[in-house]
């Protein structure tokens, strides 16, 4: 009600208003901050050249589903769209985005529903093959590996991440995609948290540093907004930076693994304003 009482504040009258009306909680262990964003790529309507790998629609079989490789091998009779079999599995990870096909439509992509599989990120089992260089298992190193190594090279280490993800298609209305909250994801101050630790809508200031990824920002310290979930983000202090759409964006996002402090804002009863 304070909040709403408010004309549109400044950045000081904003900073002023959370200092005065809430109160840090300190959440008493280390994490991992990792980040996020909203990629565009490019598809075609049928298979053809690279767009070999079928954007796949929920399924209309019951569940449970089984893991990425069996579902991978069902007919694609009915695919959403055809894409670069290392995009779509990109797109999966991040879990929305806009295509871009030749006659000029673009379409979001969003998550339909998954296999209900766990998440296991594929860079580590890379490095430690001997795939990707020492310290550089960013998003940008993984998906050029994947492109230059198409076929079933690539296939079977997408394959070591059992969880797969169907989506639905709508036009691209050029706005935010939306999280698991239902809202907009605000670039930069949207976080995906797990929702079993934390609730939707709960505020924190985040503390990260130390990074582990080579050419990764030093530090990221903001108020940041639980809007959103992701099949990887599991514990108390663990968070997923939402950093926007586009190129920049995904290189920014693909280098974020932080050490991590986290701070809810708890709502201060006794707060007086402004």
């Amino acid at each position: 009600r304070r909040a709403r009482a408010l004309a549109p504040p400044d950045r000081d009258q904003a900073r002023a208003f959370f200092e005065a009306n809430f109160q840090p909680v300190d959440l008493p262990e280390a994490g991992t901050l990792t980040a996020y964003f909203a990629p565009e790529y490019e598809a075609r309507p049928t298979p053809s050249g690279p767009f070999l790998a079928p954007l796949r629609g929920r399924p209309t079989r019951p569940e449970p589903y089984p893991a990425r490789a069996a579902i991978e091998a069902w007919p694609a009779a009915g695919a959403l769209a055809w894409m670069k079999p290392e995009e779509l599995y990109m797109l999966q990870v991040q879990g929305s985005g806009v295509l871009a096909f030749p006659d000029g439509r673009r379409l979001k992509a969003g998550v339909a529903a998954t296999n209900g599989q766990p998440y296991l990120a594929i860079g580590n089992p890379m490095r430690e093959a001997g795939l990707l260089e020492p310290g550089d298992s960013s998003a940008d190193a993984i998906r050029a590996w994947l492109a230059a190594h198409r076929g079933p090279e690539a296939d079977a280490v997408m394959r070591l991440n059992p969880r797969y993800v169907f989506f639905t298609l709508a036009p691209d209305d050029g706005a935010a995609p939306k999280g698991s909250a239902g809202v907009p994801l605000p670039a930069g101050r949207a976080m995906a948290v797990d929702r079993s630790r934390h609730a939707m809508g709960d505020l924190f200031w985040i503390d990260a540093d130390a990074p582990l990824l080579t050419g990764a920002r030093p530090s990221y310290r903001r108020l940041a907004v639980a809007l959103d979930t992701g099949g990887a983000i599991k514990g108390l202090v663990r968070a997923d930076l939402y950093l926007g759409q586009g190129d920049a964006a995904g290189v920014e996002a693909g280098r974020v693994r932080h050490q991590l402090r986290m701070f809810r804002l708890a709502p201060n009863p006794a707060g007086t304003g402004p």
